[in-house]
């Protein structure tokens, strides 16, 4: 039998050590080639910047290299950070790309960091300015560090917060701002945002003093508009008001992904597109023929999640023996800690057990896998092995 919650792929294009540029993009394409063969319903490309082993800065345009390779699998962003990018710059590229592949794209909206925008006049007559975006970023990624484990009533491990604000400093997110962002822009209002995107693929766009103005390309595309979120903030909120698809980060924010499906649960309305909640969740995997094969291939997955989260950006993926040979002290392991208990390693039937958990836990309709390995034939192989194992389910 086919299992009817749906296998997708979340795909951040890892540069492995020793590979170039060049041929982490080339695993890219061929892996959207090869999962469409296997089955998968999407293949969504994230966005990073300032990342040495992450290739993902521009998700459109991986996306249309994705599409020129593929035929019926569907493609999108997950998502595009919006701190940064303005509503009509990214309605016109998805049009650009909807044009030639028609009905295939998702436009997956997440929020970043960015810098807000200037408050009203102080009641000493000086400029007001919301608090730094740096510190405002770092807050919303604090947790308290004495809270415990705990599983949901199907098995779903929901690990204690990973308080950011203790690691990242707000130096380099100001460096990183300052380029992304030219001098003295802001984001306007995450809802705002949705809504300006919204608008210009409905047709109905006005600006504040009632300009009529029309997105072309992007007007009439037939675009799937998802919100990403992490927790129960404005992300799923949004999400919900707007009746529009959810996908929740187990695979980044593991203790908060069933507060954040629930808050969008509770926020929904439904709209003429999304009569229902709709739900996607990410999760981190690596399947392999026994669990002892997975293990080894996913060992340069701690050293990975350790450079992020010192703030470095992503180092190239390493292999096994690189990651082996690196020093690890008990403050790097409890930096990692929440990642790699929640990352689903092992052979088919024990990775496939743990999605059925965090299927059930989240009632998702879909589950976006990002599986990252070494070496490409691995990671392929890896995909393959659990759409075989879910399908038989």
């Amino acid at each position: 039998m086919t299992n009817p919650i749906l296998l997708s792929v979340l795909d951040l294009i890892p540069r492995s050590s020793g590979d170039d540029n060049a041929t982490a993009l080339r695993n890219a394409v061929d892996l959207a080639r090869q999962v469409e063969r296997f089955g998968y319903h999407r293949y969504w490309f994230a966005e990073h910047h300032v990342n040495p082993g992450v290739l993902g800065s521009s998700p459109a345009v991986a996306i249309a290299l994705a599409a020129a390779a593929t035929e019926t699998i569907r493609l999108g962003s997950a998502g595009v950070q919006f701190g940064h990018r303005s509503a009509l710059s990214t309605v016109e590229e998805f049009g650009l790309i909807d044009a030639l592949y028609p009905g295939r794209l998702d436009l997956g909206i997440g929020r970043s960091l960015s810098r807000p925008a200037p408050r009203a006049v102080d009641e000493t007559g000086g400029q007001s300015t919301a608090p730094a975006a740096a510190q405002q970023y770092l807050a919303s990624k604090g947790g308290d560090p004495h809270e415990e484990d705990s599983y949901t009533s199907s098995g779903l491990l929901l690990p204690r917060h990973y308080n950011a604000a203790s690691v990242y400093s707000s130096a380099p997110i100001n460096a990183i701002l300052d380029l992304l962002q030219q001098p003295g822009a802001y984001a306007p209002g995450y809802g705002e945002q949705v809504a300006d995107v919204l608008a210009l693929l409905n047709g109905t766009y006005a600006s504040s003093d009632g300009v009529r103005l029309h997105a072309a390309p992007g007007e009439g595309a037939d675009v799937q508009v998802w919100i990403l979120g992490a927790s129960a903030g404005q992300s799923a909120t949004v999400a919900g008001q707007n009746g529009l698809r959810f996908t929740a980060g187990y695979h980044h924010s593991p203790s908060t992904v069933v507060d954040a499906v629930r808050a969008y649960r509770n926020a929904f309305v439904p709209s003429a597109d999304v009569r229902e909640p709709y739900v996607a969740v990410s999760v981190d995997a690596v399947v392999a023929d026994s669990d002892e094969e997975a293990t080894e291939l996913a060992s340069g997955y701690a050293p990975w999640v350790r450079s992020i989260r010192r703030g470095e950006g992503a180092i190239a993926y390493p292999t096994p023996a690189e990651a082996a040979a690196l020093d690890w002290s008990d403050d790097d392991r409890e930096l990692v800690r929440d990642r790699v208990l929640t990352q689903f390693v092992g052979s088919p039937s024990t990775v496939a057990d743990k999605l059925s958990q965090l299927a059930d836990a989240t009632g998702a309709a879909e589950i976006a896998i990002t599986t990252i390995t070494h070496d490409h034939s691995a990671r392929v192989r890896s995909y393959e092995l659990i759409a075989k194992e879910w399908s038989n389910r």
